[in-house]
């Protein structure tokens, strides 16, 4: 598949804007997220992947975005994985609810 500069650029741009708003605009302060809002961010982020695909679909025809669609499926099965090792070291650092995302994110704990 040939994808032109535009484009890679236009979607290093996109991942950029959404890092800045997560990081600095949803998450300025430490807080615990209840799971109705983990769950609204949830569908927010997965209908963005969906809603990809369906460009990828037009763009570049059924093909791409299938393979877009098969790489996500599995990427998401695998995050799974993830999460549970997560709720494992929070727990055993003794890390409280509300720093867990900047702890996630690198980011400084008062």
């Amino acid at each position: 598949m040939d994808v032109s500069p535009i484009a890679w650029i236009a979607l290093i741009g996109f991942i950029v804007v959404v890092l800045i708003l997560d990081l600095f605009v949803f998450h300025r302060k430490a807080a615990v997220i209840p799971v109705k809002e983990a769950a609204a961010w949830s569908a927010v982020w997965v209908t963005l992947g969906l809603s990809f695909a369906a460009l990828l679909y037009f763009w570049q025809g059924h093909v791409a975005a299938e393979e877009y669609l098969a790489g996500y499926l599995i990427e998401k099965s695998l995050s799974v994985d993830n999460i549970f090792v997560f709720a494992l070291i929070f727990s055993y650092f003794g890390i409280p609810d509300r720093y867990q995302h900047r702890v996630l994110m690198l980011r400084a704990v008062p």
